[in-house]
């Protein structure tokens, strides 16, 4: 076996993914992901100023609602300035300590808005089959409480992944597959056992994620059955479109992490675009389609926006 030296060992840096042979037209996708940026840090920042000024919407609902808009600010703000600097100014190495960093906010964060998305259907099962106690269970304090746990729980399920990382040798190539740093992609270029790492960050999932995911199904499969007791087809509609929205969201958080995870594990022999698309679609699509959503379902939103306009 050839000799490594510790450099080889430890490194100090990897490389984040352009798109090879489309150099010319870097310039032009950097604004389009400059303008989804923007549009997307209005929208949210919008929806945390509305919520904040209208009185009537000081109710737990929108306070999810604002838990993430500020959740998809932060991620977004993670990671979409440093894959602007890659197309703007080709900077393309990342440090091996802000590599760690950006990867633990990406999976933290994701943990933390899955667990709000799971708070927020709960609310809805609340709301629509006890409509009595709703008041009393959901109350700000309870809401704040949910909060707290939500952050608890990303960071203690996920701040060990780049824990796991640090004792990782990479003697191969530094290349990752997106424009930031995501645990399987930095696990993938480790020269040596990766089992603690693999099994750990797929526990990590199916206990965060795939259990939020199944309790989301199982609360609306109850409220699917309380308003099928109701006699009334407009009544029907009429309580169920209160869960459009929310629907809407977590099919627009979901759909983009399934969608990377299978590119991850089964699509290694794709071409680098559609890594780096399917990357950008996980970080940016939440952050773009939250805002529009509750925007469109909320009339209290909908005459704010019109009255600042």
């Amino acid at each position: 076996m050839p000799f490594r030296n510790s450099s080889d060992l430890s490194p100090s840096f990897f490389i984040l993914a352009s798109i090879p042979g489309l150099e010319a037209a870097h310039f032009w996708m950097a604004m389009l992901l400059c303008f989804t940026y923007i549009l997307a840090v209005t929208g949210n920042c919008a929806v945390l100023f509305i919520v904040k000024m209208e009185t009537s919407l000081h109710a737990p609902m929108y306070f999810f609602v604002c838990m993430l808009a500020a959740i998809d600010l932060a991620l977004s703000t993670s990671t979409v300035p440093r894959a602007l600097s890659l197309y703007w100014f080709h900077s393309t190495e990342i440090s091996f300590s802000a590599c760690l960093v950006q990867l633990s906010f990406i999976h933290t964060l994701s943990a933390i808005e899955s667990t709000v998305l799971l708070a927020m259907a709960m609310d809805r099962y609340v709301a629509i089959c006890h409509p009595l106690r709703h008041a009393a269970i959901l109350t700000n304090a309870a809401t704040a409480k949910i909060g707290l746990v939500a952050m608890a729980r990303g960071v203690l399920f996920f701040l060990p992944l780049p824990l796991l990382l640090l004792p990782l040798p990479f003697c191969s190539s530094r290349v990752l597959s997106h424009s930031f740093c995501l645990h399987q992609d930095v696990m993938n270029l480790a020269c040596a056992n990766t089992t603690p790492s693999v099994v750990y960050g797929l526990t990590a999932i199916l206990l965060v994620m795939g259990l939020d995911a199944i309790l989301i199904c199982l609360s609306y499969i109850l409220i699917l059955k309380a308003v099928l007791r109701l006699a009334c087809w407009k009544e029907r509609l009429k309580v169920f479109s209160t869960c459009i929205a929310h629907i809407c969201v977590v099919l627009a958080f979901y759909v983009p992490l399934i969608g990377l995870s299978v590119v991850h594990r089964f699509g290694k022999d794709l071409p680098p675009l559609v890594h780096i698309i399917m990357g950008n679609v996980y970080i940016l699509v939440p952050a773009v389609l939250n805002p529009l959503i509750y925007g469109v379902r909320t009339k209290e939103i909908q005459r704010r926006i019109l009255n600042l306009v």
